[in-house]
């Protein structure tokens, strides 16, 4: 337990969807993150928006690993400046996981609601700093030249 909280997520720089079609066979749970990409696009346009998904944050309120866990599931959209330096604005939809704290309440659950938002704009910050969003980028589009070069169908990249 090297972190007091743990965060994790998988990122998709919204400009770098190109087709919004949703593939006849796609399984229902891609569908429903195709749409949930869409509506973010609707909602937020694409410049300087990420989605959030496959994510995460674990807060360790105890020294025990056993007692103390606050575990939440989030999905949802990052905004980032004009400059794509730093986060701006978080709007994603939280739910908690699991817990090992006998004594969670339910306006605890709601304050730690708004504890991950802030704690998701400072990891992002973090991950900006590491460079994975610029990686996160040219993986992207390198997968999106080949994709043109072949003639093929990507769908919404997920």
């Amino acid at each position: 337990m090297e972190n007091y909280v743990d965060i994790t997520f998988d990122c998709l720089p919204l400009r770098s969807v190109g087709r919004l079609e949703i593939p006849m066979d796609a399984s229902p749970v891609y569908r429903q993150r195709c749409e949930r990409v869409k509506a973010a696009i609707e909602k937020h346009g694409s410049h300087n928006t990420y989605f959030l998904y496959n994510a995460k944050c674990v807060y360790h309120l105890t020294n025990d690993p056993e007692l103390g866990r606050l575990e939440f599931s989030f999905e949802g959209i990052l905004l980032t400046g004009d400059d794509d330096a730093k986060s701006v604005s978080a709007d994603l939809e939280i739910e908690l996981a699991g817990e090992t704290c006998d004594w969670l309440t339910e306006p605890i659950v709601r304050w730690f609601e708004e504890t991950v938002q802030r704690s998701v704009l400072a990891e992002f910050d973090r991950y900006i700093a590491a460079g994975d969003l610029e990686k996160a980028r040219q993986r992207i589009e390198k997968s999106q030249a080949q994709s043109d070069e072949a003639g093929g169908f990507v769908g919404m990249y997920l």
